[in-house]
């Protein structure tokens, strides 16, 4: 057996993104994260797999995700926390001050030599994991929070809500409550009632912000529902009773929950000293829709005030977003950060054609209209289907290409066809019957006898 193979037999696979980010399950989230780390079976063991070393340990509420340390690959490996029977305190002597921390944690397997997947009875045998944390990070910081997430058991929380939910229980009518207790009636009652409902959001009030911890909390139970909606109505849009009216309000729909929030969004606090190379690639899988609507390129401004807004209360500094950008050169990622010769900076899909785009830009001056009075950065926009700002960057680049001219007036900028390329040096006033010469000389002709015939 080989080593790859062992690995694969024994840990769970865990999808990543295109930015190699790992692909959260539904109501996922990341707590923390440490570097430089291995994980190795006890010694007896030691044929289950072969030990991995300096990848990245991931801690959700759900799974241990490990990802490899090269940044090109697909897939990582994950233990989830149901499969893990037991979390052993770690062992405080004068040995343990003089090599890197551990964490030892139990796994259940089955019978096949697999990590205990929750839709089997039972594990038939356990092996011992130590994770040797050979980085720099707050390593009882991490136990600590394993523990809480181990505890915690959110894996079960979904399936006992809905319970909850189908088991709700029914108030009859009556003199008498559920409870045997009298029920107050008239205006005595009202008033009753009344009080309880004020104690009642009080209450509410209270529990949701004693604390910030709490109030973050209910922002991400409303980012998880969120998600969930969005879901339920990707997998709709394909049914073919729906019309054009009824598909363009589910578009609507999904583009609004998509910018409620990021479920589990990268902090300082959860990625330590990779706070900014795991944003990065969150930034970049991120942008991948807002990309698509804006055909392929977005102003950079937009992007942070976008990305902050999903993030809800974990927003991120100018700095951090110019920080993660410009760590997409180390990274195989599909998108780039781009500066103009303006200054302005914005973020592309590295297949983005300039070509095309100028291309576009070409056809649209070359129209009559255009040939006698050239367009401006709104004409522009409303061809290329994005904003004025990004047209007229586009405009200066096509004239840095020596595509266009640049006429500036009180009324702003004007851009024309560049004409010169197609002028004779040696005759200036030979006048070809072809090319985009020819058309212009036609259009100002035309233009010009129009109102000739006018003022006659």
């Amino acid at each position: 057996m080989t080593t790859n193979t062992a690995k694969a037999k024994f840990f769970c696979k865990a999808d990543l993104t295109s930015s190699g980010r790992p692909v959260l399950l539904p109501n996922e989230v990341e707590c923390q994260l440490l570097t430089s780390v291995d994980l190795e079976p006890e010694e007896d063991r030691s044929h289950l797999f072969s030990p991995l070393k300096s990848g990245v340990l991931i801690l959700t509420t759900h799974r241990l995700i490990w990802l490899p340390p090269s940044t090109s690959a697909t897939a990582a490996y994950a233990i989830p926390l149901a499969a893990i029977s037991h979390i052993f305190s770690p062992k405080k002597s004068i040995k343990s001050m003089f090599h890197s921390p551990r964490i030892r944690f139990q796994v259940l397997m089955d019978t096949d030599g697999q990590v205990f997947d929750l839709g089997s009875s039972s594990g038939s045998s356990s092996v011992v994991v130590t994770a040797v944390i050979r980085g720099k990070g707050d390593s009882d910081g991490f136990l600590g929070k394993f523990s809480e997430c181990w505890k915690g058991r959110a894996w079960e929380t979904a399936v006992s809500s809905d319970s909850n939910r189908g088991s709700g229980s029914n108030t009859g009518g009556g003199f008498y409550g559920s409870d045997g207790a009298v029920r107050m009636v008239g205006v005595a009652g009202i008033l009753r009632k009344e009080q309880e409902m004020w104690e009642s959001t009080d209450k509410s009030l209270q529990e949701a912000f004693q604390d910030l911890s709490a109030l973050m909390s209910k922002a991400k139970e409303m980012v998880m529902l969120a998600e969930k909606m969005r879901q339920k109505l990707l997998s709709g849009t394909n049914t073919s009773a729906a019309n054009d009216e009824e598909m363009g309000s589910k578009e609507e729909m999904q583009d609004w929950l998509l910018s409620v929030g990021i479920i589990s969004p990268v902090t300082k606090e959860t990625a330590g000293a990779l706070y900014h190379q795991q944003l990065s690639r969150q930034l970049a899988d991120f942008v991948r829709i807002p990309l698509e609507k804006a055909g392929g390129m977005i102003n950079l401004i937009d992007v942070y005030c976008l990305f902050n807004r999903a993030r809800g209360t974990e927003l991120i500094s100018p700095e951090d977003l110019l920080q993660a950008c410009s760590l997409w050169e180390k990274f195989d990622v599909p998108v780039m950060l781009r500066k103009f010769d303006s200054g302005v900076m914005v973020i592309q899909n590295k297949s983005h054609s300039d070509e095309e785009v100028f291309a576009r830009i070409k056809a649209l001056v070359s129209k009559p209209e255009a040939l006698r009075n050239g367009i401006s950065a709104s004409d522009a926009a409303r061809t290329l289907e994005i904003a004025p700002a990004m047209a007229k960057e586009h405009l200066l680049t096509a004239e840095s290409k020596g595509l266009l001219c640049r006429d500036i007036s009180p009324d702003g900028f004007r851009f024309y066809i560049n004409l010169f390329p197609e002028i004779d040096p040696s005759d200036v006033y030979l006048i070809k019957g072809y090319g985009i010469y020819s058309t212009w000389i036609k259009a100002i002709s035309t233009c010009h006898g129009a109102e000739v015939s006018r003022t006659s």
